[in-house]
């Protein structure tokens, strides 16, 4: 069984004070971030903006961060 490629990344999930939300990061694309009412929403949205990023980037024969 393969593990799907943008669940191998290195995420972070934290509470934000000034939006007063949870904030998924992930340390291969700094630049990304999803806010969430939970800490669950929050990592499952960052791992869907990456894995759009990925798709972004390959369409655009760009390099993809390795995990």
């Amino acid at each position: 069984m393969s593990i799907p490629r943008e669940k191998l990344y290195t995420y972070r999930v934290e509470w934000s004070e000034e939006d007063q939300e949870f904030v998924g990061t992930v340390a291969e694309f700094p630049s990304l971030s999803c806010l969430a009412d939970s800490s669950l929403d929050a990592l499952s949205g960052i791992q869907q903006v990456v894995l759009q990023a990925i798709d972004i980037l390959e369409e655009e024969g760009k390099p993809v961060p390795e995990p």
